[in-house]
């Protein structure tokens, strides 16, 4: 079963569910290819070919792709469908607008958010916020997945790189068009990817209370800023910000949750966290039975003071 991974990237960085989701399919078989569709994006196909695992790569390099709009990003998959037996790719913006429309258009059903592999047609993905993991199984011919890529560790790079090869671009339905974007300037690591996360919760009280404790601990630990639903819902923090199940999956070394009560919502989203540190005065605050170390303390006395620690070094 030869798996294809729909490469998640900007054109010139290859992001980091990429690898992850092809750790996942090297589960399903040793045999991985990479698909990069875009515009210029050349040095994100180079970077596909030197990860570990993959067999060769293949760029589609057109004006069609620039943003990955779903339908000619879905055409160009399912044009190269009939060599593989599963098509995958991570459970992000990309991955989940475009592989439920190569499900449908290869009348097959769609494995979403797939965390486990037991055998080439079975597999796990979570429900009900992640409360409940639910055991699937895939009669279909061709397997179509999308990977919650914070289950999976990314493969090594280096080595010899894979060869690419280019294919032709398929043929575009023009039944949507590009037409703007507003994209927020990240001076910190990216949310999804960041080793260390630092989120804040209700209890943070106000924006100008992120500003004044959140990220000072997050660029003293040269983390990412996370925020629960409860506080982008009040305005103290911009939606991209957003932890949980309809939010952003995050699973990084560490996560401190700050003024977090830990509903079930937001647990969904970080429980996979390697290290969780909670800081919360509540101490029957749910986020405490996942914590691998709690502190019940005053945020806004307990914050300064770490901040201090850290920077004496």
């Amino acid at each position: 079963m030869t798996c294809l991974v729909l490469a998640d990237h900007d054109n010139i960085t290859l992001r980091d569910t990429t690898s992850r989701a092809v750790s996942a399919a090297l589960k399903l078989d040793k045999n991985v290819h990479v698909l990069v569709a875009g515009s210029g994006c050349r040095p994100a196909a180079e970077a596909a070919a030197c990860l570990a695992g993959v067999g060769k790569v293949f760029i589609a390099d057109a004006q069609a792709y620039d943003h990955l709009l779903a339908e000619p990003v879905a055409a160009l998959v399912v044009s190269l469908a009939p060599a593989y037996g599963a098509l995958l790719a991570p459970s992000s913006t990309v991955g989940r607008d475009v592989m439920p429309r190569v499900a449908a258009l290869l009348d097959v059903m769609q494995v979403s958010d797939m965390i486990a592999v037991h055998d080439t047609e079975t597999f796990d993905r979570p429900i009900f916020a992640g409360n409940v993991i639910e055991t699937v199984r895939s009669m279909d011919a061709k397997k179509v997945i999308t990977v919650r890529t914070s289950a999976f560790q990314a493969v090594s790079t280096g080595g010899s790189a894979a060869p690419i090869e280019s294919v032709a671009a398929a043929a575009d339905s023009g039944l949507t068009q590009f037409l703007s974007q507003d994209l927020p300037k990240l001076e910190r690591p990216e949310l999804t990817s960041a080793h260390i996360v630092v989120s804040g919760g209700r209890g943070v009280s106000s924006h100008d209370n992120f500003k004044n404790y959140i990220e000072p601990l997050a660029d003293r630990l040269g983390a990412a800023v996370g925020a629960s639903r409860a506080a982008v819902d009040a305005g103290y923090a911009p939606n991209d910000w957003q932890v949980g199940q309809t939010g952003k999956i995050v699973a990084p070394d560490l996560y401190v949750a700050i003024g977090i009560s830990g509903a079930i919502q937001h647990l969904a989203g970080m429980k996979d966290s390697r290290i969780i540190v909670a800081i919360n005065k509540d101490p029957e605050a749910p986020i405490f039975s996942i914590a691998d170390f709690g502190l019940v303390a005053d945020l806004f006395q307990a914050v300064p003071e770490l901040v201090q620690a850290l920077a004496k070094g």
